[in-house]
């Protein structure tokens, strides 16, 4: 028991960290803690707990999910079991009903954490992937063993969709039979093929993996979502359940049952990304976007940082490498599609510099994730009426010079 802010009682239970390293032990505590009959879970990856946790969690909490912010800080997303079963019951309903998933993401990430909270409300045993380095020809072996009479699921990073469709080219280059699957109907494309939908999400999902999946006739859906939201609660850019999306101010704002409880023992960033408005409570997401004809584009981050490779690269960091660099001052770094890795970071510049050596001081100095893809020369770089890089400017160069 404990006291709320308002002077009143509040009910708690115990939060157990769980190894992420052994899905298996998080699907049984996830199972406990989402009946109310166990302890609420904090999966924990490779990078540890992140500081002291706290013994205990509000009563309605299954579920606590660890994640950095855009400036690298931990946050601590706290879940209902309400939440998490709504996001179940949503994604069941648009994907034409419950069936069986192969995990093939870490559990320590929402999406991971969601195929096994759909597996618990379908009633059916997931097929698990060891974590640790993704290797198509495992996944496929694996997807093999799934139950014949079942529906197939899985989801799926943009890097990860890019090596299993790089398998599924293969086959399809052999020939083999006339659509293009092993004639016995076997092989990387034929068990892609198997899959009533593979669910792609955690960053932004270059288009032309979309567009080759369907030419290959996989059946995938682009999601959008975060742990605030009990991840992925829009479908090829329409909600999914009783979600509802605006843009605010050029803000996405989400409000729904899957939305978190808030932050762990943080409220003033809980107040900050979880507004009343129009009597109702709105997830502030932090993403530009724009709605047409019921239709959720997302157009980028309103702060900047990207994902890269499942990875957060700030930006703003990288600019602070650059410009310490001879011939750098007034460099701008923007991001760009990566049909491998979502997005990729490229500097403009200019004045010509050599890439591979750039590269290297960035890594010594952030990380591999942060390295750029690649140099754009200007003549100039385009200014705002502020003084400011002119970023939208920016970025549509940079795509046009892909």
């Amino acid at each position: 028991m404990g006291s709320s802010r308002d002077g009143g009682t509040v009910v708690t239970r115990p939060l157990l960290a769980v190894d992420a390293s052994d899905p298996v032990a998080v699907l049984e505590a996830l199972r406990l803690a989402l009946s109310a009959a166990g302890p609420a879970i904090l999966p924990i990856g490779p990078d540890g707990v992140g500081g002291e946790l706290p013994a205990t969690v509000p009563e309605p909490i299954a579920l606590v999910i660890q994640t950095s912010g855009s400036s690298g800080t931990a946050k601590r997303v706290e879940l209902s079991s309400n939440a998490l079963l709504a996001s179940a019951a949503a994604s069941g309903a648009a994907l034409g009903g419950p069936g069986q998933w192969l995990l093939a993401v870490p559990v320590h990430y929402i999406a991971g954490i969601n195929v096994l909270v759909r597996s618990i409300a379908a009633q059916t045993e997931p097929v698990i992937l060891p974590p640790g380095h993704f290797d198509a020809r495992e996944f496929l072996a694996a997807a093999e063993t799934m139950d014949a009479d079942a529906r197939h699921y899985t989801s799926v990073v943009p890097a990860q969709l890019a090596r299993l469709l790089d398998a599924a080219d293969g086959d399809a280059s052999d020939g083999g039979a006339a659509d293009g699957d092993a004639a016995d109907g076997s092989g990387a494309l034929a068990g892609l093929r198997r899959f009533d939908r593979i669910l792609v999400g955690g960053q932004s999902v270059p288009s032309e993996l979309i567009d080759r999946a369907e030419a290959l006739g996989i059946r995938v859906t682009r999601t959008y979502g975060s742990s605030e939201t009990a991840g992925g609660c829009v479908y090829n850019g329409v909600p999914v359940g009783t979600t509802e999306v605006r843009i605010r101010h050029g803000e996405i704002e989400i409000r729904g049952p899957v939305l978190a409880d808030g932050y762990l023992d943080d409220p003033a960033r809980t107040e900050r990304s979880f507004v009343m408005s129009d009597g109702a409570r709105w997830y502030r997401t932090g993403d530009a976007g724009r709605v047409d004809n019921g239709v959720l584009t997302v157009t980028g981050r309103l702060d900047r940082v990207i994902i890269s490779g499942g990875v957060k690269v700030s930006l703003d960091e990288l600019e602070r490498v650059l410009r310490r660099m001879p011939g750098l001052g007034d460099a701008v770094a923007v991001p760009a599609e990566s049909a491998r890795w979502g997005e990729v970071p490229v500097v403009v510049a200019t004045s010509p510099v050599d890439l591979s050596a750039l590269r290297g001081a960035v890594v010594t100095a952030l990380a591999r994730e942060a390295a750029p893809d690649r140099v754009v020369v200007l003549d100039s770089i385009p200014l705002l009426s502020t003084g400011k890089p002119d970023l939208v400017t920016l970025r549509e160069i940079v795509a046009r010079r892909n």
